[in-house]
């Protein structure tokens, strides 16, 4: 076994291990060196599409959290440092750039190419997967920059930020009228809780508390202006502050922001599993069920199912300790993608699609455009296949500079992780049944500290040796 070699996941079906698998071997075909437009993992992690070469925001933050699981054989933050790169004088960094000119691709509905402020989020995450604290200190300037240009251009006085809708990538979802929108917003707070965080594990006092009032600050704002209790729901605002009732999965952001409170939490995701809303078949539609613009055929988002937007949902009820609704929505969307990958008709070519329909199997279509969805669309995909496998179907939870794994074991199955890389240090953990019972084998190079939790009755933190050993769960 090389280092190189990808980590090789166990799961007692075998379908999602090969799909997991395949998604490592047809992921070398999307490094691009843009000048060229040969193959290169030398170049960026880009979506080929003729002679165009586009560099999307959107995308490259949310590719880096299943990159980051590459052993190193794939670079998870090449991508974004090419929008620090292209950051202007004034902080501003655009949503797309044409990769061959390096030139932001700007649009009529997005004409400051203003994209999800999400960049803080992604190197917390890079940081507690590679522990690397250098990094933090090189960007950190960057990140304060682009912080910087988005109160001074987008702020309003209210406290909230207005940009158009586009900014979200949810370019056709019937958002008319709205002025302030809710993910925008709610993506503020996020970054602007991880900028703290970053600040923390810089040990920089100031900038850690100028970020934490600021998320304070959209936190209050986005509760008293944009929930609605009768729906139980958070809505986009317009330019006069009323709420614009159409329900769009714009509406679960505030859930990876921390910014409902128990209650409100529970009743916003009591909608995940309402089949008149956003608990359809396919979980989640991109738009509520009961809309009147809602379609079966997903027309882009109008109801389709979109991995990034999955992702980000998991990823909100894991802030909430909802570990079962989560890995069970997974599971549920993993077999979607399965199904498309391996379709049941003979005469259907399989692939991963960029989006999938809400109520049955397939993909999703748009009357007007048959490019849609892009077929092979690993970029965001390799979220659900990856990431999400790893993350909430096997459970495990990493972090490097606390030298800690997390293991939720909601059933027990046979599954687990075998020659992940955690730095310099690879590690294997397995459940299996045996003679003597459930066992969980392990095996490390270093010392780490791993914190088991089955099935919620059990949780306990033990050292971990180098070598192999292995633990039996009854004597838990």
């Amino acid at each position: 076994m090389n280092k190189h070699d990808f980590p090789k996941i166990h799961f007692y079906d075998q379908d999602f291990v090969d799909i997991y698998n395949k998604t490592w071997s047809m992921l070398a075909d999307f490094w691009i060196e843009p000048t060229t437009a040969k193959n290169s993992l030398n170049g960026y992690f880009l979506y080929p599409e003729g002679s165009k070469c586009v560099i999307d925001q959107f995308e490259s933050i949310f590719s880096s959290f299943f990159l980051v699981y590459s052993n190193r054989n794939f670079n998870a933050s090449q991508n974004i440092d090419y929008f620090y790169n292209h950051q202007e004088k004034d902080g501003a960094i655009r949503w797309r750039y044409d990769a061959k000119t390096g030139k932001p691709v700007l649009s009529r509905i997005n004409p400051h190419g203003v994209g999800m402020p999400l960049f803080a989020w992604a190197e917390f995450n890079l940081y507690h997967k590679s522990a690397n604290k250098r990094r933090i200190k090189d960007v950190m300037s960057k990140l304060q920059k682009y912080m910087t240009w988005l109160e001074e251009n987008f702020k309003q006085p209210n406290g909230l930020y207005a940009v158009p809708p586009a900014a979200s990538t949810m370019i056709n979802s019937p958002r008319e009228n709205c002025y302030y929108p809710v993910d925008f917003n709610a993506a503020m707070a996020i970054n602007a809780s991880h900028m703290s965080a970053l600040g923390d594990i810089l040990n920089d006092k100031d900038l850690s508390f100028q970020y934490r009032r600021m998320y304070f600050s959209i936190k209050t704002r986005i509760n008293s202006l944009m929930w609605d209790n009768d729906t139980e729901f958070y809505y986009d605002l317009d330019k006069s502050e009323n709420k614009v009732f159409e329900k769009t999965i714009a509406g679960f952001w505030p859930l990876l922001a921390e910014i409902p409170n128990a209650d409100k939490a529970e009743q916003l995701i009591s909608h995940l599993s309402n089949p008149a809303t956003f608990g359809t078949e396919h979980p989640f539609p991109t738009l509520s069920a009961d809309s009147k613009y809602f379609r079966e055929s997903g027309e882009r988002f109008c109801g389709s199912v979109f991995p990034a937007f999955n992702f980000m949902i998991v990823k909100g009820l894991e802030k909430y300790q909802h570990f079962e609704l989560a890995r069970e929505c997974t599971i549920r969307h993993l077999y979607y993608v399965l199904e498309g990958f391996l379709p049941n008709d003979s005469n259907e070519k399989g692939d991963v699609f960029e989006a999938y329909l809400p109520c049955k199997e397939g993909k999703a279509t748009l009357e007007r455009d048959s490019s849609f969805p892009r077929p092979h669309y690993l970029i965001t995909t390799g979220l659900s296949t990856i990431a999400l496998m790893i993350e909430n179907v096997i459970g495990l939870s990493i972090s490097l500079p606390r030298k800690t794994v997390d293991w939720i074991i909601p059933n027990l199955e046979i599954m687990g992780i075998e020659n992940l890389s955690l730095k310099r240090n690879l590690i294997t953990i397995l459940s299996n049944k045996t003679n003597r019972g459930w066992e969980i084998q392990m095996e490390s190079e270093k010392l780490y500290y791993f914190t088991i939790n089955i099935l919620d009755q059990k949780k306990k933190t033990l050292p971990i040796p180098s070598g192999k050993c292995s633990m039996l769960i009854d004597k838990l």
